[in-house]
């Protein structure tokens, strides 16, 4: 059963002083982006979506994949970065010099983390091969991987078909919503591994210099990058984040023309994003915002959380009226519950913008009710 809980938030928002800087839109035509998606990460809420679940062959953005899976084994224990891996006959010979490249060779030993360095700033087909055939034993295996994890993080518009990204016939394929769960769950499971890797300005390897080509590193301040992709077949691809202030953007392009233009549209972007909304604070880090029901607990209720303040993003001046606050769950939750435990959504709405979707966690553990909690809970269940 979903339940649901309403509450108003503080009355009507005011309008933004007359004198605030109100900057042009910047949000790319359908011309230049067929795809386009950028979202806050912190409240799920959209700023602006084109085409947001279009299937799309997303090319070296792949690699985002092949690295949250990396990464993920790195965390459970079952890979260590010191590792080392050769690179065996069959990868070089599919994969030697072919498109980005970290100039491994045949027989040559590298150790997992410069490999996972080379994926994410050069975007290294070969680097990718390695890890995969390395790791799960084949290249096929190591996919099979990457779309069972794809599948439990929710992306069931995504398919993988290589490591890399390279063209496969169309076996590979993505969508914009898809890539903001990835990068959303790249950034909150695995913060350290993100900040160590991802959005480093090159990469030195055997004595070879490469740089690299994210349009945002270095050029808009706050920004992370994560990965650009480009084949004949697919076009021009981009995944990128900036944080600023504490607020975390993350956009999404797809099918544009060239990577120059894919560079000014994703800059702009994201400047567009920061800059055309005022952030409205609701709830302070750790305010307990509501509460849920629970079933066969020692307690008949669980407060809720956000794991850090919430707001909502809403566009400079304007008036939109009363803000609604809904908690949904499926519920009641049934003990027993670990603190921390994520159970609930905070929905955010105000007319005329979109919707912040904030994950709720339980405030404090819930364990099974013994036999008194079972009468106290059912004495109170008459009377309530």
């Amino acid at each position: 059963m979903l339940v649901f809980f309403n509450a108003a938030l503080a009355g009507p928002v005011a309008a933004a002083p007359r004198d605030l800087a109100r900057p042009a839109a910047a949000v790319p035509t359908a011309t230049e982006a067929p795809v386009a998606l950028l979202v806050d990460l912190g409240s799920g809420q959209v700023l602006h979506a084109r085409n947001p679940d279009r299937r799309f062959m997303p090319a070296s953005v792949t690699k985002v994949m092949t690295l949250y899976l990396a990464f993920e084994l790195i965390a459970a224990g079952r890979l260590d970065p010191a590792q080392v891996f050769a690179m065996s006959p069959a990868v070089a010979r599919d994969w030697r010099r072919t498109g980005s490249t970290m100039f491994l060779d045949a027989g040559e030993r590298v150790r997992v983390d410069d490999l996972l360095l080379g994926i994410a700033n050069v975007s290294a087909n070969d680097g990718a091969a390695v890890l995969a055939e390395g790791h799960a034993g084949s290249v096929t295996a190591w996919t099979g991987a990457m779309n069972r994890t794809a599948l439990g993080l929710g992306m069931t518009g995504s398919h993988f078909g290589t490591p890399n990204g390279f063209p496969d016939e169309g076996r590979t394929f993505t969508t914009a919503n898809d890539l903001v769960t990835l990068a959303r769950a790249m950034v909150t499971r695995h913060p350290d591994k993100f900040g160590y890797y991802i959005g480093r300005r090159g990469f030195d390897y055997k004595g070879i210099a490469q740089v690299n080509h994210d349009p945002m590193i270095g050029q808009v301040p706050g920004a992370d990058g994560i990965k650009t992709g480009f084949t004949n077949e697919s076009g021009f691809s981009y995944l990128g984040t900036a944080r600023r202030n504490g607020q975390r953007l993350v956009l999404v392009l797809a099918g544009v023309d060239n990577g120059r233009l894919r560079g000014r549209l994703a800059r702009a972007y994201i400047e567009w994003g920061f800059n055309a909304f005022e952030r409205k604070p609701l709830f302070g880090a750790g305010a307990v915002v509501g509460t849920a029901r629970v079933q066969d607990g020692d307690t008949r209720t669980v407060g809720l959380k956000a794991a850090g303040p919430v707001a909502i993003n809403l566009p400079r001046g304007s008036n939109p009226g009363d803000l609604a606050a809904t908690i949904r769950y499926d519920g009641p939750l049934r003990a027993p519950l670990a603190a921390g435990q994520e159970v609930a959504v905070l929905e955010v709405t105000a007319p005329g913008i979109a919707p912040a979707r904030i994950p709720l966690y339980a405030a404090q553990p819930v364990s099974v009710a013994g036999p008194f909690d079972r009468i106290v809970n059912a004495v109170a269940g008459v009377f309530s």
